[in-house]
């Protein structure tokens, strides 16, 4: 018999609708949504991140959104205690939590229940490393350690130097361990995945194919730059977040505050010129991400993946997950 407690994950790339499906399993379970995302946490970081809107909620409760400052870090440390307690408090209600994002790191760390590095903060280390450009950050990590240099997000800066403070202490940047295997010896590449988690995890993926994920990526992008995307990170700007925490988001947020920076004493004509360019180049560097997170997600061998397109794959992921709560 089981008696590991019961949380739902549902995943995917960007731009293939886990809000609106989580918000709608939700909705027939009666449960709660925990976000697992690493930029949603943050206040006044809305329109460039997709967050859900109070409308899209429809009522659900959704936890670890607008939680923290931008001009702070928040690691995955972090997060995983806070997700564990809100995990807790949605179980004590007799609810199956959801866990919804894109963000696999952070999915990894609660599932998993994994042990990080007890490698502290370097602020001198940091604020050397944080004055090189991301490809230079790149090649120190790699003379350190290979194999981390080889799966790291390369657009990350901040977890980059994350790696080399912790290789440059330990020697390399150590296999994550799960809590419960790290005192045994194991040659299983998929040990880390949730046959060893805390909890019994029903793990839902949503997958679209490649040229109607581009296109609505697309869509999505030039929808959210009409929304005010631009405005958004000229006000962070303006609030108080330096152009150098900004850039260290990324992907929107990065590539809007090289434009604004670039803008400045330019006429009209050029402005436009440059807009379109970074529109370009933003829609790029947003794919590729799409590409990096499905090679994340496909590690995971437990994961159930459907198009959430398809009435029949719902129809039977619906099944699955009444049987799963039963």
């Amino acid at each position: 018999m089981n008696t590991k407690q019961k949380i739902i994950v549902i995943l995917g790339q960007t731009s293939t609708g886990k809000s609106d499906f989580a918000v709608e399993i939700a909705k027939r379970m009666n449960t709660e949504i925990i976000s697992a995302d690493s930029r949603q946490l943050y206040k006044r970081m809305d329109i460039g991140t997709g967050k859900i809107t109070k409308k899209e909620m429809r009522g659900i409760p959704h936890h670890l959104l607008d939680i923290y400052s931008p001009s702070k870090t928040f690691t995955v440390n972090n997060f995983q205690k806070l997700a564990n307690k809100k995990i807790a408090e949605i179980l004590k209600k007799n609810k199956v939590p959801i866990i919804c994002g894109g963000t696999g790191f952070y999915i990894d760390a609660v599932v998993n229940d994994t042990i990080f590095p007890n490698v502290p903060p370097n602020k001198k280390l940091r604020e050397k490393l944080s004055k090189k450009p991301k490809e230079e950050l790149l090649k120190i990590l790699t003379k350190l350690d290979k194999e981390r240099a080889k799966n790291i997000d390369v657009n990350n800066p901040v977890r980059i130097i994350r790696a080399i403070e912790i290789a440059k202490v330990l020697g390399r940047v150590p296999k994550l361990e799960n809590s419960n295997t790290k005192n045994e010896k194991t040659n299983s590449a998929m040990a880390e995945f949730v046959s060893n988690s805390k909890f019994d995890v029903l793990k839902i993926g949503l997958i679209l194919p490649p040229e109607i994920l581009k296109e609505r990526i697309r869509v999505r992008l030039l929808t959210r730059i009409k929304k005010g995307m631009i405005k958004e990170v000229e006000n962070l700007h303006n609030s108080g977040v330096s152009w150098k925490r900004l850039s260290s988001f990324g992907l929107e947020y990065r590539h809007i505050s090289q434009y604004l920076q670039k803008i400045k004493n330019l006429p009209t004509s050029k402005r436009k010129e440059l807009k379109n360019k970074m529109i370009n180049n933003l829609y790029t560097d947003i794919w590729h991400f799409a590409k990096r997170q499905n090679t994340w997600f496909k590690r995971d061998p437990n994961i159930i993946w459907i198009d959430p397109r398809s009435n029949d794959d719902k129809t039977k992921i619906l099944k699955t997950i009444e049987k799963f709560i039963e």
